[in-house]
């Protein structure tokens, strides 16, 4: 993997400072530009592309409730990782549903910082123990009637399965092909469709579907 270009957008001066402060002094990772809200990073992503953007929740004139929707419909390829004080399980829930690929608190370490961002990379999507529960107990306590029909309606072959329960459990393209004897372009065919059957905007929305319908272990 090469270098990973960071955008940052947040509102607050001092503390994306602090940010590219930190960032700066992480191997592989680069900032490339920053934005004070969303339609500022809106306007600066038609010039240059991150792989990943550090977006805040609470902006003034966009915030990053839809800037998130902006850039997953507009940048696929751009991994949205959310970096807010908000842990509030409407927030996390929500981010996730819009398609955000991991979400982090300010308050989290240096260390998991630079984690989610690599791993938003590697396997497309980043979550913490304490976000995974959250986003748990609601795929558990409140099944979605439509997701419940949608299943019944799906079909996937036995090598869709297989694919779906790697993908699940964090394994990348390659080590994919390489468990399953395919080549890694067939393994991102694969990613991509099942994405597309089930209604997904990415691989973290395809892992809380998989999840949610009881499709893996």
């Amino acid at each position: 993997m090469g270098i990973i270009r960071v955008m940052i957008a947040d509102d607050h001066r001092l503390f994306r400072t602090g940010l590219v402060a930190v960032l700066k002094e992480m191997k592989g990772i680069k900032v490339i530009n920053e934005a004070e809200n969303g339609k500022e990073l809106l306007a600066k992503l038609i010039h240059e592309r991150p792989d990943v953007i550090l977006m805040d929740i609470k902006m003034p004139e966009m915030d990053g409730i839809e800037a998130t929707e902006n850039v997953i419909a507009k940048y696929p390829d751009i991994k949205v990782i959310m970096l807010t004080m908000h842990d509030d399980e409407q927030f996390i829930t929500h981010m996730v549903d819009l398609g955000a690929h991991g979400y982090l608190l300010k308050n989290s370490d240096v260390r998991e910082l630079e984690l989610a961002i690599n791993k938003v990379m590697k396997q497309g999507y980043y979550f913490n123990d304490k976000v995974s529960e959250v986003l748990l107990t609601n795929l558990i306590g409140k099944k979605s009637k439509l997701m419940a029909k949608k299943k019944h309606e799906l079909s996937f072959s036995k090598r869709e399965h297989e694919v779906l329960q790697l993908i699940c459990e964090g394994f990348t393209n390659s080590e994919i092909a390489e468990k399953l004897f395919l080549s890694t372009r067939t393994v991102e065919g694969y990613r991509y469709k099942l994405c597309d059957k089930v209604g997904v905007k990415n691989t973290a929305g395809l892992v809380r579907f998989a999840i949610k319908n009881g499709l893996v272990d």
